[in-house]
């Protein structure tokens, strides 16, 4: 039967083998054949896609996928070696899809390893697959982490040079339909698509997981999350506002909602380590296509949907352990929208203001800025807008500072926003 099961899958590969594959913007060279190689992201984002199309510049290459309840419930995993080495005549790589499927996939894995297999596995929790990695893989191990397209990516999806008038047209769809790119390439209905993943995910990957039996309450709060993208919450405000019974379901559920990369939510900045884990939260979802899904609104706040796009880029830096990403706010709730920290220093303050033009939307937003810089002592500031571009000395109260401003599709075609001399130790 396991060895049906994989012949079918085998079809399935060498049939998406012959699909159009966009370049990622991760060097499918940085795939090792020592280390046990770890492709994390959200279910759907291109992490198989990415792998077999890696692995099969190599030569040839096993492959297995775990989102099949006949196969997680094998009790004797040396019968899915066996397939695969008849199926894929004895492979030196194996690639692993979504392995947190699999009871106890760490010694699975681990024992792979220490046979000399060159690994690749693929997972669409977070927690499993990140957070606990030194403590589940004995051997070193390379973590490499698949998003939806990028901006830069959506465009390389035409395969031609764009001008800057048709870059901004397609930034108002990326905005809007977000990079998920099965949809794209497969001319597939967005709302239909992304509705239909985002049920999926919540149901398959969240409530069935955990066996939760409050539905309706972990369904509440992922609407309402998503109808409230790139906005403060509080837990106790989540809790009355759905049908969660207390502050710790609704912990646990956020919880949940992250791991399964729905939602990321960032601190409030604060230098007491107390104030920060008291404080109030925002809550950002890992891409627009599910706002405009499945958020209740009746239309797009899309100075909200710039914020989202731009958390979501540096959320990936953050991520790769380049930085780590706050928002800051006075006492006279002035506020930045993202602090980018390198250990103990703030290198760069960030603010989303899709309209400066706008004298009074200006003034607050840079007020926030420059009182920021202040506090947090950093000089390099800068502002992502529609369509202005240009630098500013702007003096405020004694304050005085240059300011950046860049148009949002250049910022996030200037890639890498942060070289080499911010990556964190780790």
């Amino acid at each position: 039967m396991i060895r049906d099961i994989l012949l079918i899958q085998k079809r399935e590969l060498e049939s998406r083998l012959k699909e159009k594959y966009i370049e990622r913007s991760v060097d499918s060279k940085k795939l090792s054949s020592s280390l046990i190689n770890v492709i994390i992201g959200p279910r759907r984002a291109g992490k198989s896609f990415f792998a077999v199309h890696a692995l099969s510049r190599q030569g040839i290459f096993g492959y297995v996928n775990f989102d099949d309840e006949k196969l997680i419930d094998t009790k004797d995993y040396n019968n899915i070696v066996d397939a695969i080495n008849t199926l894929y005549d004895n492979p030196k790589s194996i690639l692993l899809d979504e392995i947190q499927n699999l009871d106890r996939w760490e010694l699975f894995v681990n024992r792979l390893n220490r046979q000399g297999y060159n690994i690749v596995i693929t997972g669409s929790n977070s927690n499993l697959l990140s957070k606990e990695l030194a403590t589940h893989l004995t051997g070193r191990h390379l973590l490499i982490n698949i998003f939806p397209f990028s901006f830069k990516e959506y465009l390389n999806v035409e395969g031609k040079e764009l001008t800057e008038s048709e870059i901004k047209e397609k930034l108002l769809l990326y905005l809007t339909y977000g990079g998920y790119p099965e949809p794209l390439l497969k001319k597939a209905e967005y709302r239909d698509y992304l509705s239909t993943l985002f049920n999926a995910i919540i149901y398959k990957d969240i409530v069935k997981r955990f066996k939760i039996r409050n539905v309706q309450a972990i369904e509440d709060l992922a609407v309402y999350l998503i109808s409230n993208t790139a906005q403060e919450f509080s837990y106790n405000t989540l809790c009355n506002l759905t049908k969660c019974k207390s502050v710790h379901t609704v912990q646990k559920y956020l919880g949940y909602l992250e791991e399964a990369f729905i939602f990321f939510k960032i601190n409030r900045f604060s230098f007491k380590v107390r104030d920060q884990i008291g404080s109030n939260k925002k809550i950002y979802c890992i891409d627009n296509g599910f706002i405009h899904a499945r958020a209740f609104k009746f239309s797009p706040d899309i100075g909200k949907l710039y914020e989202n796009i731009a958390a979501v880029e540096l959320k990936k830096y953050e991520l790769n352990g380049y930085v780590n990403i706050y928002f800051w706010k006075s006492e006279q709730h002035e506020e930045v929208d993202f602090v980018v920290r390198q250990g103990s220093k703030t290198r760069q303050l960030i603010q989303v203001c899709y309209d400066p033009g706008n004298i009074k939307t200006r003034d607050r937003e840079i007020r926030a800025l420059l009182k920021g810089s202040k506090e947090l002592g950093c000089k390099d500031l800068l502002v992502l807008t529609e369509d202005i571009q240009n630098e500013e000395v702007i003096n405020w109260f004694g304050i005085n500072e240059k300011v950046k401003f860049i148009p949002l599709w250049k910022w996030l075609l200037e890639t890498p926003h942060f070289d080499s001399k911010w990556k964190m130790d780790t």
